[in-house]
C-alpha cells in the first residue's frame, strides 16, 4: 500500500466541487433521465416524487413525464435495493444490484426479524412468495396474508420482511407515477422487466461506478452508500487503476484517474433537492456537502425534509404546500444569505414550480425562520 503522505490533499472545497460535478449538479447535463438513472446508479425513492425532483436538479430539458414514460415501459422501475431502502433503478441495475445486496445488507435485515420467523421454510417462503407475485401483482397486506396461511403462529411482518429480501421484487405502475401513482403492489423483478440478466452486479464494475458518481470517496464512503461491509479487497484490487488521494484528515480516498475534479473555486449554482437525495446519504464522512454544523437539521423525527445548497453546500431545507388555488414554496436558511444569493436561490425555486409544481395553478415563494 502507498504510503499516504504521497497523495495529493484534496481541499474540503475541492472535494465538494468534485462530488457536485459527478452529481451533475455542477451544471444541469443534457442526458436522458435513463442515462442519468444509469450514471447516478440509482435514485433515492422512498417517497415517489423525489426521483423527480432529484433529475429536475440535474438535467437539462428533463420533463416528468419522461421518468413516468420510462417506468410505463418498464425500462427504470422502483425496487427495494441499496442501504435496504426502495430505489429508482434501470431495468439492468434493479436485478443486478439487488443481488449484489442480497446477501449482506438485505440478510442483515432479514436476521433483525429472525424471532418472529421461527418455524418458518425459508425457500418454500420464497417458492410462495413466486408463485403469488408471478399470478398477478400483491400489494404488501395481500402477500402477507397469503404467507400466513402457510405459517400462521408467525409474524405477518417478518414474513413480509422475509419475502421482499429474498425474492426481488419490484413496485408496478402505476405506483410512482407523475401524476398518478398508486398503492404498492409488487411483482417479480425478473418477470416485470423481462430479458434482464439474474446475476448479481459484478463488485470490481460497481466499485468503479459508485466512484463515477459520488467520488473521490474511501472504502467506507462506498459501504455506506451499497450497505455491504468488507470492502476492501475490492478497492485494493482496484488500486493499479485508481489514483489515491487524501482529504484533510489524513482518509485514503480512490478515484477514477480520469474522472473531473474541478477547482475549489468552480461556482457552485443553487440547487434544491428532494428528501433523500442520494448526495447526502452515500458517504460515510458527509462533511464535503453537509456541515457539520447543520447535520441533525435536516430531519424531525423521522420526517426528512427537502434540501437545498447554496455554494455547493447544504444551507437549508424547503416546504411545498400544495393548496387547491395555489402553490406555496417556503425557503428556510440555515445561514445568513446574500442579495445575489437569494436572487438566485428564488430563480431555481421558480423553475422548480414551473416543471414540478401543479399545472395551471399560481405560485407563491417566501422565506422563512
Amino acid at each position: 500500500m502507498a504510503p499516504k503522505t504521497t497523495s495529493p490533499v484534496l481541499s474540503p472545497r475541492a472535494l465538494n466541487r468534485a462530488t457536485l460535478d459527478r452529481q451533475l449538479l455542477l451544471r444541469r447535463a443534457p442526458l436522458t433521465a435513463e442515462q442519468a438513472v444509469h450514471h447516478l446508479v440509482g435514485l433515492q425513492a422512498q417517497n415517489t416524487k423525489p426521483p423527480y425532483y432529484a433529475l429536475a436538479a440535474r438535467l437539462d430539458g428533463f420533463r416528468p413525464e419522461e421518468l413516468s414514460g420510462l417506468m410505463e415501459a418498464r425500462r427504470v422501475g422502483r425496487i427495494v435495493s441499496l442501504r435496504s431502502t426502495v430505489h429508482t433503478h434501470t431495468a439492468a441495475d434493479a436485478v443486478a444490484l439487488r443481488r449484489l445486496v442480497q446477501d449482506g445488507a438485505i440478510e442483515r435485515e432479514l436476521r433483525m426479524f429472525a424471532k418472529g420467523l421461527a418455524g418458518v421454510d425459508l425457500d418454500r417462503l420464497t417458492a410462495l412468495t413466486a408463485d403469488a407475485v408471478d399470478e398477478r401483482p400483491r400489494t404488501p397486506k395481500e402477500l402477507r396474508e397469503r404467507l400466513l396461511q402457510e405459517w400462521p403462529e408467525a409474524d405477518p411482518q417478518s414474513l413480509g420482511i422475509a419475502a421482499r429480501c429474498l425474492l426481488p421484487m419490484v413496485q408496478v405502475t402505476p405506483r410512482g407515477l407523475w401524476g398518478r401513482s398508486g398503492r404498492v403492489a409488487l411483482a417479480r423483478a425478473t418477470r416485470w422487466f423481462g430479458e434482464v440478466d439474474d446475476r448479481a452486479a459484478d463488485l470490481d464494475e460497481t466499485v468503479l461506478r459508485y466512484l463515477g458518481a459520488f467520488g473521490p470517496a474511501s472504502v467506507k464512503d462506498m459501504q455506506t452508500w451499497c450497505g455491504l461491509t468488507r470492502l476492501r479487497p475490492a478497492f485494493e484490487r482496484l488500486r493499479p487503476r485508481l489514483l489515491v488521494l487524501r482529504d484533510e484528515r489524513g482518509t485514503e480516498l480512490f478515484d477514477l484517474p480520469d474522472a473531473p475534479r474541478p477547482d475549489e473555486d468552480t461556482p457552485a449554482p443553487p440547487r434544491l433537492l428532494p428528501e433523500f437525495d442520494n448526495l447526502l446519504l452515500s458517504h460515510a464522512d458527509r462533511t464535503r456537502v453537509v456541515p457539520a454544523a447543520h447535520r441533525t437539521r435536516t430531519w424531525t423525527g423521522n420526517q426528512a425534509h427537502r434540501t437545498f445548497l447554496l455554494d455547493g453546500f447544504l444551507a437549508g431545507i424547503w416546504h411545498l404546500d400544495e393548496g387547491k388555488d395555489r402553490t406555496l414554496l417556503t425557503i428556510e436558511p440555515f445561514v445568513r444569505t446574500t442579495r445575489a444569493q437569494r436572487e438566485a436561490l428564488t430563480a431555481e425555486a421558480e423553475r422548480t414550480l414551473r416543471l414540478l409544481g401543479p399545472a395551471g395553478l399560481p405560485y407563491d415563494i417566501r422565506y422563512g425562520a
